[in-house]
């Protein structure tokens, strides 16, 4: 039997206030996972938490063991992942204290490891629509629910780190019509896809990213002020991804589960 179905990445702010939580250590071929994962019921249903920065918030962004994490949260059985993170904004029109369901993600990290795949067997897993559309649907009707402005869709672009973004390259992603900016939803939610798993993103958007300053509108972003938005608003992304996870059907009633058909490159 699984340990768990549904993981999320997230710290102890989601499961602090279960009542019976087990912690769970995780061997994999990648190295250890970012801490422990923690094991508990909600709604009846077996969750599995594991902060990707570390409980202590210790792991940079660049530093993260994505392969380990995912990894490890199959090796509990885990068939969804939802992945909150806190985000920037590229776009006037999507404030700070906004949800945002991505359906797109842009790659603009570098030497990340990024593929259970290296060979012998050669793999070619497709991304194009790399968030799971019964969880994406699922989390917009609970965010609006709840009274959170939220938009139904968005492409984040995922930075390297631990440095934000120069005003000119900030400028160039909002003119390409990107909507949020993020450290760590690459490659975590593509080694989700790897591994036949669902994922959906909630970027919860703490700021205006630094190229808006060059128009006078805001001030440079901080690493306090990012960290300040969202613990402010960390009891409404708990609320929405416990509603999330009582409403989440029982079977996988999407495509991910088959992504690995044909992707297995055969002679």
């Amino acid at each position: 039997m699984p340990l768990a179905e549904i993981g999320v990445f997230g710290g102890s702010g989601f499961y602090k206030f279960l009542e019976r939580v087990e912690e769970v250590k995780v061997d994999t071929p990648y190295g250890a996972p970012s801490d422990l994962l923690m094991v508990g019921d909600i709604a009846g249903r077996k969750v599995a938490f594991l902060p990707r920065h570390g409980r202590n918030h210790s792991i940079p962004p660049h530093k993260i063991n994505f392969r380990a994490n995912l990894w490890a949260m199959k090796e509990l059985g885990v068939k969804r992942v939802i992945s909150p993170c806190a985000a920037g904004s590229l776009q006037q029109h999507v404030k700070p204290g906004d949800f945002v369901v991505c359906d797109q993600f842009v790659d603009r990290t570098n030497g990340r490891a990024d593929t259970f795949y290296d060979g012998p067997t050669v793999h070619h897993v497709s991304p194009a629509d790399n968030y799971c559309p019964t969880m994406r649907k699922i989390a917009v009707e609970t965010i609006r629910e709840t009274g959170i402005d939220c938009h139904e869709r968005g492409t984040v672009v995922v930075i390297q780190g631990p440095r934000f973004s120069t005003k000119a390259e900030s400028k160039w992603f909002t003119s390409m019509g990107w909507e949020v900016i993020n450290m760590t939803q690459y490659p975590e939610a593509y080694l989700a896809r790897e591994l036949a798993m669902c994922v959906v993103n909630i970027s919860l958007i703490t700021d205006y990213d630094s190229g808006l300053v060059a128009e006078g509108e805001v001030s440079p972003v901080t690493a306090e002020e990012v960290m300040h938005v969202f613990h402010q608003n960390a009891e409404r992304i708990r609320k929405v991804i416990f509603t999330m996870i009582e409403r989440l059907p029982q079977e996988q009633d999407c495509p991910c589960p088959k992504v690995l058909d044909f992707a297995r490159v055969t002679v």
